[in-house]
Formats: C-alpha cells, sequence, structure tokens
C-alpha cells in the first residue's frame, strides 16, 4: 500500500516507544524530585528518581539471577512497596511481572506455579506457611524464591529463600542493560482471574493494553501529574492494579499513597495527612467510610472523587455516598479480561445507579441474543428497551490481549470476532445505558473476591461422606455476599459442622471462600438435561436465611 508518509519509520518509531515503562520513565526525567510513592506504614516517600533507583536495583538483581525477556516473576504480595518494585522491575528486563492473589490455599497456589512456571516466585511474609507448603505440593521448582516482610527485619527461612532486602543488596542502581528494549507487543503484565475451576485463567497484558489501561483512567477520573491516589482494594486485582493503582498514577505522573489492608479510619487519616485526592474501592467499602464519616467527621474537601467498582450502586447508597463522602461518585463494570468498559459519572448519578453505565471511550458494550446452542453474532442485537435480556459483549481492543495464557479452548469459548462474551446476562436501553441482570457463571462477590461455585463444588464434593452439593451466595451486611453451601449426605451421620472442617482444613480453598452458611438437604436443583440451576438454588437460599433454615457451623 502506499502512503503519503513513511510508514515505516513511523511504525519503527511508535512500536518501540508505545511502552508504560516508556512513560515511568519520562516521569522520571520530568518528575525526578516529585513524590511519586508514599508507605504509611514507615511513613517512607520515594520520588521518582529514588524509585527508579530502587526499581533497578531490583532489575539487576533478577537479571543476575538469570531473567530476561520472556520469563516470569509471579508475586504473592499485599499491596506494600515491594509489589511496586516487582511491578515495574520485570518489565525493564522484557519479563513478565505476575501479581497472583494473597488469600489463595496452597494447593491454588501450587496450581499457578506449575502453570506459569515462573523463574522468581516472591511472597509476603505474612502468607509464609501457605507459600512453603505451595513449593513442596508444585511440581517447578524456581530458581528463585524471594520473601517480603513488612518493615524489613529478620526472619526465619527455609533454605534457599532470601528476604527482599538481602537480594537487592550490592546491585547497582543503574539502568539494567538489555539486548532489546520491550516494544508495545510485549507481555508486560499477566492477572489471573478468579476461576470458575481449580485453576484460574492468565489474562495476559501487552504494553500497548498498559499504556491504554492508564490512558482509560487517565481520562474518565480524569488524572493528572498532580493527583495522589489511594486503592482500598488489593493490586493483584486488575481493577486494584490498573483502576487509579500504580499503574495509571506513575503513567501520568502522579502520586500513589500505599494501604496495606483496607481500614476506615486509617483511610481518612491519610486522606487528610498526605493529601489524597481520588479513592478507589468497592462498594461495601463506600459504606463503611460513609458509616465512619458520619460518627467521625473527617476532613475530605481535598479529595476530587471516590471511585468504585465490583458491583452496582444502589440509588439510596448513591445518593448517601454523594451526600456524606463527595458528589463525585464514580462507577465502573468491567472484567478481569478487559478491565472496565462502561463507566457512570457524576452526572448520571443518582439517575442511571443501578446501570453499569455506558460504554467507555475506547471501547463498545451491546447486548445480544441467547442461543443455547452457539454464540449470538455481534450484530445480533437485542431491542434497546431496557427489558429485554441478552448477553453482554465487550469491544476493548485497547486494554486486551484478547486471549487466555496457553488456553485455547477458553480463548474460543470467550472471544468471538474481536467480542469478548460475558456471560453477564443484562438489558440496554435506547441511551445505550447496560444494567446487569444475572452474574456470569453464577458468580458470588464476597468482600470484593469473586468466588465461582463450580470450584467450591468440586472441593466439597471430595468431603467423605458427602453424595453431592451446590453452593451460591446471600446476601451479608459485611461481606455483600456470603457463600451459602447445599449438601446430599451419602452419610447420615454427616454433621454441618464435618462439612465445615474439611472446608477449613483442605488445601485447596482459601479461607475467603469457605462457606459461611450450609444446609444438609435430600434434593438439589437439576434441569432435564442434569445441569445445575443455580438460579432457583438462590432464590431457595433467601427464603431458607430468613426463615433459620441455613444454619452457622
Amino acid at each position: 500500500m502506499d502512503y503519503t508518509y513513511d510508514a515505516d519509520v513511523f511504525r519503527r518509531t511508535f512500536e518501540s516507544n508505545f511502552t508504560w515503562i516508556g512513560g515511568f520513565m519520562r516521569n522520571v526525567h520530568r518528575f525526578g524530585q516529585r513524590p511519586a510513592l508514599i508507605d504509611p506504614i514507615s511513613d517512607t516517600c520515594w520520588t521518582y528518581s529514588e524509585l527508579n533507583a530502587e526499581v533497578n536495583r531490583l532489575a539487576n538483581a533478577l537479571a543476575s539471577h538469570g531473567v530476561s525477556r520472556g520469563n516470569c516473576v509471579l508475586y504473592q504480595l499485599y499491596n506494600v512497596p515491594q509489589f511496586v518494585f516487582f511491578y515495574i522491575a520485570p518489565q525493564k528486563l522484557c519479563a513478565v511481572n505476575s501479581p497472583i492473589n494473597c488469600n489463595l490455599s496452597s494447593g491454588e497456589t501450587a496450581r499457578l506455579l506449575d502453570r506459569d512456571r515462573p523463574s522468581v516466585y516472591v511472597y509476603d511474609y505474612d502468607v509464609r506457611k501457605m507459600a512453603w507448603e505451595a513449593l513442596t505440593i508444585a511440581s517447578h521448582r524456581p530458581s528463585c524464591v524471594i520473601a517480603v516482610k513488612a518493615g524489613g527485619g529478620s526472619a526465619e527461612l527455609p533454605e534457599g529463600h532470601v528476604l527482599y532486602e538481602d537480594f537487592i543488596r550490592e546491585h547497582p542502581s543503574t539502568e539494567p542493560s538489555v539486548p532489546v528494549p520491550p516494544g508495545m507487543y510485549d507481555e508486560s503484565t499477566r492477572f489471573c482471574t478468579s476461576g470458575t475451576t481449580g485453576t484460574p485463567k492468565g489474562v495476559p497484558v501487552t504494553q500497548a493494553n498498559e499504556v491504554l489501561s492508564a490512558h482509560d483512567c487517565i481520562m474518565h477520573f480524569p488524572l493528572s501529574p498532580y493527583d495522589v491516589t489511594m486503592n482500598l482494594t488489593p493490586w493483584f486485582h486488575r481493577g486494584g492494579l490498573h483502576s487509579g493503582g500504580p499503574t495509571p498514577t506513575l503513567y501520568c505522573g502522579g502520586c500513589v499513597v500505599i494501604m496495606r489492608m483496607f481500614s476506615a479510619g486509617h483511610c481518612f487519616s491519610y486522606v487528610e495527612k498526605y493529601g489524597v485526592t481520588f479513592l478507589i474501592g468497592v462498594p461495601s467499602a463506600l459504606s463503611k467510610l460513609a458509616d465512619r464519616q458520619e460518627k467521625h467527621p473527617a476532613d475530605l474537601s481535598g479529595l476530587r472523587g471516590i471511585v468504585t467498582m465490583g458491583s452496582p450502586l444502589e440509588k439510596e447508597a448513591c445518593m448517601r455516598y454523594q451526600r456524606v463522602l463527595t458528589p463525585n461518585i464514580f462507577n465502573g463494570y468491567g472484567t478481569t479480561e478487559t478491565f472496565w468498559n462502561s463507566f457512570l459519572r457524576p452526572a448520571d448519578l443518582p439517575r442511571f445507579s443501578g446501570s453499569a453505565g455506558r460504554s467507555c471511550t475506547d471501547d463498545e458494550i451491546r447486548v445480544v441474543r441467547v442461543y443455547e446452542d452457539r454464540k449470538a453474532e455481534p450484530e445480533d442485537v437485542v431491542p434497546q428497551d431496557g427489558v429485554t435480556e441478552g448477553e453482554i459483549i465487550i469491544s476493548a481492543w485497547a486494554k486486551s490481549a484478547m486471549c487466555y495464557f496457553r488456553n485455547p479452548e477458553q480463548t474460543e469459548e470467550k472471544y468471538y470476532k474481536g467480542w469478548f462474551y460475558t456471560k453477564d446476562i443484562g438489558v440496554w436501553d435506547e441511551g445505550s445505558y447496560i444494567t446487569v441482570r444475572g452474574r456470569k457463571d453464577d458468580m458470588i462477590i464476597c468482600m470484593g473476591e469473586n468466588i465461582y461455585p463450580a470450584q467450591l463444588e468440586e472441593v466439597i464434593s471430595g468431603c467423605p461422606g458427602v453424595a453431592d452439593c451446590m453452593v451460591t451466595g446471600v446476601p451479608d451486611a459485611s461481606r455483600g455476599e456470603a457463600v451459602a453451601a447445599y449438601v446430599i449426605p451419602s452419610d447420615p451421620s454427616l454433621t454441618v459442622k464435618d462439612v465445615h472442617r474439611f472446608c477449613v482444613e483442605t488445601p485447596d480453598l482459601s479461607q475467603y471462600k469457605c462457606p459461611r452458611y450450609y444446609r444438609l438437604t435430600d434434593t438439589l436443583p437439576y434441569n432435564a438435561t442434569g445441569k445445575k440451576q443455580h438460579v432457583l438454588l438462590k432464590q431457595q437460599a433467601l427464603a431458607d436465611l430468613s426463615s433459620g433454615a441455613l444454619l452457622r457451623p
């Protein structure tokens, strides 16, 4: 094709420079002495120059242990300074950083070690027992295992493990040498879905996806180099890292304040002390903030906005947050695979509260018809009448690599003609506002964590004395939703305490996924083809919760 300009020069320049790590380095050069990262626990502030020096020491240490292009650095950390270091350092080496959930069980962590086969595994010292057990279960042996201990200090570690401070000691703060710098198509980060089975799906994110995910937040908040953000959710989720977390904030030249564990009291203290301008959290966190503010008012006049995600904002709750916290409430909807893809702005609220908003600037969302034996074509949409239900599909080419890591079957199942098929059921109206009516794969959201019934049912079915089981979610004031397990015993002597003890003790189930309620039963709802009908179970669970038929262990 003939162009009116030198397309080859443009292509080479664009493809080699349109990277997140390139944007971070531009900020190191132009904002070197401005704050980039603040850790309230140690009351430490890193300027952009100081943060880059720390990252370089880590990158050079990783390189000395053989980490290079395409290698995976898997880290299981809470929100701590080292999380940011391990997010950035592998990118300088063209390696892949892969954050995973700190709340996983040892068996779940072991499966991820075997799937990703990381060169380096990093764990938070607070989850050391789980991490050590995971390493004994996994077949893969990382060449280097690093422990991160909040506050530093000595620690007793197994042979071959090393503390972060000792790992980087003696390594220079100069830029690491790499044969070929990262380009826009290189995988930079690998997220994990919450997992419909024992092993979560890997979601690769390219350097270009990182940049455009950052751009999305910068546009929609909007963010500037003068903003200070604090995410109340874990960074190991895409919504934590990419929604007002280190990815967009450090790309635009702003400052990130670290919150290791959510606390409403600490949150307001940090807002006042560090001049936080944007808070990011799930709706259940906003409820706790509003409770705190009503009892112990803090100065929130510096807040430019609070951004929430993970579930819809109900109208009354939204009006309360706007009155008590800030009039600038935002709500995003999306997936791990595509980041967020629709957005409710303050001007949309409270009128459109309960909906998922309209598509983001670079995205498109449609609601298509549902067929039992095939996907609907992207053009086969339902009427925009706010009534007719269909499947929500998303076009988010800018923020998605449009595949799963080494999982062609699931890639074919969820991606089609450039669209991501969410399996969420919803409606849309004449203004293209989307309302989600049902959760994908009957997902349960507990304390901001996604829980899928299939995995729990598989694990509970392994309990001695259990013939069959189903799980669903029920409303819970502090958790959002709690897990309720319905069990058909094969042994008449089986008790609720027996099943609960099994759930707590098995290495294949995270503690936050353990059921809070149980019921022993004779039957479970199946359809004519033998498929579990979780919709009917959820209806039954609501009635059983009200009547007291659901038992606490």
